[in-house]
């Protein structure tokens, strides 16, 4: 992706996210220079990698493949393998019509997908079979805001505005804006980026960015070459 191209996404997501009343806290409009000026002051951001994440899974084709997050807090794995302390996560996505997020599971995370505004958000579901791989045959059964839903395999579930639905460890997905754009909560458990996302297709999970123009705010996949030492 151009980074250009990221710029003005960044410009347009933080118009709709204030669109339904959200607002991103003080260190999203941090520019490069803020950042590399208080280093010292934001290794918990660096550490928990928040901020700006805008992908296309390595596909060059955002309209198409991609989706836009922003990760608000998020805790550490030693807290979570200890059972105490920080053990969740937030993030505010955005999901464009027929802007496909492209199917995977988590090995440790759980989360709550909600859809906090726009158009419909729908989810395709598969269980996992013993080996981790994709069951095509069993019912699946999740809960949206404590209700059981029960669906075949691979059927569509679609949340409205309000509405959520809880994935556990396990649980194959993808996702797409229905019938418009969809801002998209996300409530779980520690979130790690870098080892937990298992993809059902050969895809990257971070973009690769052709550096065009100067970047606005750094994406949370340039904190190790713009901000760590080395």
């Amino acid at each position: 992706m151009k980074r250009s191209t990221v710029n003005d996404i960044m410009e347009e997501a933080d118009e709709f996210i204030k669109s339904f009343g959200f607002l991103l806290p003080p260190f999203a409009y941090f520019t490069p220079e803020d950042m590399r000026a208080r280093r010292n002051d934001i290794q918990a951001i660096i550490d928990a990698r928040l901020g700006w994440d805008i992908t296309d899974y390595g596909a060059e084709k955002f309209d198409e493949m991609g989706l836009f997050l922003f990760t608000v807090r998020n805790g550490n794995q030693e807290d979570l393998k200890r059972g105490g302390g920080m053990c969740y996560a937030e993030k505010i996505m955005i999901s464009r019509q027929d802007q496909l997020s492209p199917m995977h599971r988590h090995v440790v995370k759980a989360e709550d997908i909600i859809n906090r505004g726009g158009a419909t958000l729908a989810l395709k579901l598969f269980n996992s079979l013993e080996n981790g791989d994709i069951d095509h045959e069993s019912d699946v059964t999740v809960h949206c805001d404590g209700i059981a839903r029960t669906q075949k395999a691979g059927d569509i579930l679609r949340l409205s505005p309000g509405e959520s639905v809880t994935l556990l460890q396990g649980n194959w997905h993808s996702f797409w804006g229905d019938g418009g754009d969809v801002l998209i909560g996300e409530v779980s458990t520690v979130n790690d980026d870098m080892t937990d996302n298992i993809f059902a297709d050969e895809i990257g999970r971070f973009a690769e960015i052709d550096e065009d123009v100067a970047p606005k705010h750094l994406l949370v996949s340039d904190y190790d070459k713009w901000l760590i030492p080395g």
